[in-house]
């Protein structure tokens, strides 16, 4: 699996929705496992109390009863006997003698009377009399040589002795680790298990989310007539699709109403101001003197400004509404910039600016070559119109394997700072500016919609700079990138 794959899965959102599920369910299981283990161990606990606080009472009736004899020693014994086989899993002792269980007997003095148990007793005898407390239930007692606690109950005879009987929780604890691990491994099996469940689950569901998704990036501009899969389930997906494709049906229709309108209107608008400069141009190609054409070619400018107004106004209409028709060809950049610059260059030369190009080779993006075209004219433009004389124009162009990126910058005065903040915006422009305020804001939209990005700011040294960048897959969005 490659790495690329490895991440798309671990940022997926089946992958959070896994995680934060598995988590709830690990903790949900494993709170039910400690209450369990508590249950399991609080019942052993009760049932070795039950057993000593029964078998102590016996012990006190025959030690009451009994003279200390041998008969008094196998009875004791044969207690022991028992007391070893309460516990089940029981773990067998290392030595010759049970060392699990022990019985002892105390004088009122504190002395040993009789022990039955492993080694001399002393040790036990030291422990219990290092006990601050006498208790009527049982209790644990740690003794120096052991290493588990044993389970002590103990009762008062009448002539002031004590006896002892004390069990080993060795093999209780040996029980409880045991179930502890077996809990552990269940755990561990049943998250993993809960997990897998969980992501297959969610990433099938969310599979047609991403259906959905797919389709519905695929949908641009230029095809609005696609609509995002749908299914038979009766669920929020379901719902999900069919909602999208009713929005897609309400878009579809404006943008149709939209081309509609915009063309009608360019229509109306374009045919009578055509007529006029027909006119206009026939009335000029008459016998008339300086002073009488001069008023015509003024008003044929006039038209001429206003036709490249009507137009550019409607293509930004169009690309504001996403609705700019895109005829998209490849095209190199490289080489439309080097044949936009001829253009401009003996006009640029004329009015005394200096045009600088620094291109790393040819640039093929996937564009409408037209919209393209106009995009550069107008950068071309706006430097042309807006320097001063003997300022430089340079013009960068480069790419890597996601973008390509423009960047035209000056040394000229820069943009004025009550636009700065407004420049892309339709009908704004500089406090000296004859133009429409219209060209930033087409180029903003054209780019726009080919998926690029564009910013426009002042150079720390003076200047302006304008930066633009395209995607090199159609569709995708590109931040500029800063050379």
């Amino acid at each position: 699996m490659s790495s690329k794959t490895t991440n798309s899965v671990v940022r997926s959102a089946a992958w959070r929705i896994s995680l934060w599920a598995t988590l709830a369910f690990a903790l949900g299981i494993m709170l039910a496992f400690v209450m369990l283990h508590s249950f399991v161990a609080n019942d052993i606990q009760r049932r070795t109390d039950a057993w000593l606080t029964g078998e102590v009472g016996v012990l006190g009736d025959v030690a009451a009863r009994t003279p200390k004899d041998r008969l008094y020693g196998r009875v004791v014994r044969e207690v022991a006997e028992l007391a070893s086989r309460e516990v089940p899993d029981k773990l067998r002792s290392n030595g010759d003698e049970n060392d699990s269980v022990f019985f002892l007997q105390a004088g009122d003095d504190g002395t040993l009377k009789l022990w039955v148990g492993s080694g001399d007793g002393q040790p036990n005898l030291a422990a219990i009399r290092a006990q601050k407390f006498i208790s009527d239930v049982p209790y644990d007692l740690n003794v120096k040589g052991f290493n588990h606690p044993f389970r002590v109950a103990s009762v008062r005879l009448d002539d002031g002795s004590h006896i002892y009987l004390g069990l080993s929780e060795r093999d209780e604890l040996h029980v409880l680790n045991n179930l502890r691990f077996r809990f552990f491994c269940l755990w561990v099996m049943l998250v993993l298990f809960g997990f897998s469940i969980v992501f297959f689950v969610t990433r099938r569901m969310l599979g047609h989310v991403r259906e959905i998704t797919e389709a519905a990036s695929q949908i641009g501009q230029s095809d609005l007539s696609s609509r995002v899969p749908t299914s038979k389930r009766n669920d929020e997906i379901g719902h999900l699709a069919l909602t999208l494709n009713r929005m897609l049906d309400r878009i579809e229709n404006s943008v149709h109403q939209l081309h509609t309108i915009t063309g009608a209107l360019a229509h109306d608008l374009r045919s009578p101001l055509t007529a006029i400069r027909g006119k206009l141009e026939i009335a000029l190609s008459g016998d008339l003197k300086g002073e009488q054409s001069e008023p015509l070619v003024t008003a044929i400018d006039e038209l001429d400004r206003l036709t490249e107004f009507l137009n550019v106004s409607l293509d930004v209409a169009e690309a504001k509404a996403d609705a700019l028709q895109l005829s998209l060809t490849e095209v190199d950049l490289d080489e439309l910039i080097r044949v936009m610059i001829d253009l401009y260059e003996p006009s640029m030369s004329e009015k005394g600016l200096r045009v600088n190009l620094r291109s790393t080779g040819p640039v093929t993006i996937v564009a409408d070559a037209a919209l393209l075209h106009r995009v550069i004219a107008n950068l071309l433009d706006n430097e042309l119109n807006h320097l001063p004389a003997s300022c430089t124009v340079s013009i960068r162009l480069g790419s890597n394997e996601n973008a390509a990126t423009l960047v035209v910058e000056d040394d000229g005065p820069g943009f004025a700072s009550e636009i700065a903040a407004h420049m892309f915006e339709q009908r704004v422009k500089g406090r000296d500016s004859k133009g429409h305020g219209l060209g930033l804001a087409f180029v903003e939209a054209v780019v726009l919609a080919h998926g690029g990005s564009v910013t426009a700011s002042n150079r720390p040294g003076g200047g302006a700079l304008l930066s633009v960048s395209w995607p090199c897959n159609t569709g995708d969005k590109i931040e500029a990138l800063a050379f």
